[in-house]
């Protein structure tokens, strides 16, 4: 089992958001929009969300950006965390206290990169998968980290055991497209043993990175009860 503290580090490390150009509240409401808007405006409206620069920095000076983690108006703009509550086989939970936040994650147990249908060898931030509860949330919000800009308009691909769900893309992250994909895709993940992420870069590189999910419902059932 790999610990995931929270990004496959042997120890908790820490994080901070940092240029606040744009509050995490401006960002829920263009998220918001972004699943009612199609076509051109999304193009569009992922074309200005790349522009932000929320950034994740770790203890180790990697960066992913941060812009899914604001998925909720009340998220800090400016927050550090190390509090690791429980491990679930594959699967860690984190939670925060201002504002409360309890979240899963969990890194892939493979990852192939192919461009143009042959083998490539890619450099790539980290590739997470999250799960974040907040208290009177209407349940838990899906995001995805691939560790590179995925290609704008693009769609996530998550299949489980042959049930697929299409996650919209903003740079490195993609989330369901509403609260009822985010749902169905909850329940899909609970009930499979393995969750396989495809995506594709701007450059043609197309990635599949495959999750565990060992220890996901009680890592589910341990952050939501923590959020209540």
């Amino acid at each position: 089992m790999r610990d995931l503290s929270p990004i496959g580090l042997s120890r908790p490390a820490s994080f901070a958001v940092r240029d606040t150009k744009l509050s995490c509240q401006t960002l829920q409401e263009k998220r918001a929009q972004s699943r009612h808007w199609s076509g051109g405006a999304y193009v569009e409206l992922l074309e200005a969300l790349t522009n932000m620069k929320f950034i994740l920095v770790s203890t180790l000076g990697r960066v992913i950006i941060a812009a899914a983690l604001c998925s909720a108006a009340t998220f800090a703009v400016a927050q550090e965390s190390t509090n690791q509550v429980a491990v679930k086989t594959d699967w860690s939970v984190f939670t925060e206290e201002n504002p409360k936040e309890c979240w899963g994650v969990s890194s892939p147990k493979e990852t192939v990169n192919t461009r143009d249908g042959a083998p490539v060898s890619v450099r790539r931030g980290d590739i997470l998968l999250f799960v974040t509860f907040r208290p009177g949330g209407a349940g838990g919000e899906v995001s995805f980290s691939g560790g590179y800009p995925f290609e704008t308009g693009s769609t996530v691909k998550i299949d489980i055991e042959g049930t697929a769900f299409d996650l919209f893309s903003d740079g490195e992250w993609a989330w369901p497209a509403s609260a009822t994909d985010d749902a169905a895709l909850l329940a899909a993940l609970k009930g499979g043993t393995t969750a396989v992420l495809s995506g594709q870069s701007g450059k043609g590189t197309k990635t599949k990175d495959t999750f565990s999910l060992r220890g996901f419902t009680a890592a589910m059932d341990e952050a939501a009860s923590r959020c209540k």
